[in-house]
């Protein structure tokens, strides 16, 4: 049973291997709200699953040790558990999905571990990590449905009380659940006023989907930029301690998380993947409620994929009404151009492209189209543009 002594010991046992993260104030995510992060996306290996990992690690017999350990993962339980096996002088194989990014592979490898890449998802590798098990004899090391690992996750809980004592409310990601499990564990066992709320991806919400029907449910399929928490299905022991522990669970979709990935780069400096910038995502676009309350948002992680950051910072600055492109509708005249290029200027767009093209057939014979990609500063600014082209005589079109 997962108890809080077992939480206390993790954090004992822990001291030596990771570190204390610290605990930052963010005023500009929702001025409505004081916003605080955990910055766990600054914790060795950019995660917080080396917590679960080692103290796991910590607990093996030295039968298991020598026989080595096996686990599966989308990448950051994977370096954890690569991490504590290497410093213990342990053998270990890892498998993960090979969709996993090519960062969170390397890294793996960096540790010191034996890769095996796996058709699919998570799901996939986890089934080839079982049967390697029982083939070879190794000891599974499970990402989140372990109470040492569940235990190890918790000791985040211990450290957020004692960081910020008046929280009110704190927002967890939340994949298979290991990590809301012990944060949500810890903090009720400590503080039962304290709100904890978990936060899914929209395209892999298998712990909302099975909390709201109230039994364990598995997704055919999962597809999300959060790759960390993308996993198809809870686990048994993180499905009972969430329905008993976590006041609410809600989803975000990823066009939110890209959004709160640019503001934490932008306004806080610090780089996140999709899972660990879901709880900021939730408290932006107002998922839970935490207006007026002082509030943590747990950065889980930042082993982002930079070859796909770029394309995460575009649907972030359309998200966030950062970018914009029009379309306009014009008689094909000198002045024309000049005039919308004036109308932009003044308001403070920046125009980055422009394709002008004739009309189209069973258009006016001397029409034509401009396709206008600029840069702005949200969404009210859009309209503001929109208004005061629309107002000197410009058709905009939806196409």
């Amino acid at each position: 049973m997962l108890t809080l002594d077992k939480i206390y010991h993790a954090k004992y046992v822990l001291k030596q291997v990771i570190r204390e993260t610290a605990v930052i104030k963010a005023p500009r995510i929702r001025p409505d709200s004081d916003i605080w992060l955990k910055t766990e996306n600054l914790q060795i290996t950019g995660s917080f699953k080396v917590r679960g990992a080692a103290y796991r690690m910590s607990q093996l017999t030295d039968e298991e040790k020598a026989r080595g350990v096996i686990a599966c993962s989308a990448g950051n339980h994977a370096q954890g558990v690569a991490l504590a096996a290497s410093k213990s002088g342990i053998r270990s194989i890892i498998c993960l999905p090979d969709g996993a990014p090519i960062s969170k592979v390397e890294a793996t490898k960096s540790y010191g571990a034996e890769v095996c890449l796996v058709k699919g998802v998570y799901d996939d590798a986890y089934a080839e990590a079982l049967r390697l098990r029982d083939e070879h004899g190794y000891t599974f090391i499970h990402p989140f449905d372990d109470e040492n690992v569940i235990a190890g996750q918790g000791t985040i809980g211990l450290e957020l009380l004692e960081q910020l004592p008046d929280v009110e409310a704190v927002i967890v990601p939340v994949g298979g659940g290991g990590l809301v499990s012990g944060v949500a564990f810890a903090i009720k066992s400590l503080n039962p006023a304290v709100k904890v709320y978990g936060v899914q991806a929209a395209g892999a919400a298998s712990m909302f989907s099975s909390v709201k029907h109230g039994a364990i449910e598995t997704l055919e399929s999962v597809s999300t930029i959060a790759d960390g928490i993308a996993v198809k299905s809870p686990g048994e022991n993180t499905f009972r301690l969430v329905s008993e522990y976590v006041d609410d669970i809600v989803t975000v979709s990823d066009d939110e998380i890209a959004a709160a990935i640019l503001a934490l780069m932008e306004q806080q400096k610090l780089v996140t993947e999709g899972a660990g910038a879901a709880p900021v995502a939730a408290a932006m676009f107002g998922k839970v409620p935490v207006k007026g309350k002082k509030t943590i948002c747990l950065l889980s992680g930042g082993n982002i994929d930079v070859t796909i950051l770029s394309r995460v910072i575009k649907r972030g600055l359309l998200m966030s009404g950062r970018n914009c492109t029009m379309n306009i509708e014009l008689i094909d005249k000198p002045g024309q151009l000049m005039d919308v290029s004036r109308i932009i200027a003044e308001l403070g767009g920046n125009v980055i492209s422009i394709h002008h093209e004739r009309a189209n057939e069973g258009s006016a014979v001397n029409g034509c189209y401009l396709r206008i990609v600029m840069e702005t500063r949200n969404y009210e600014h859009i309209e503001e543009i929109r208004k005061a082209l629309t107002d000197n005589g410009f058709h905009i079109t939806n196409d």
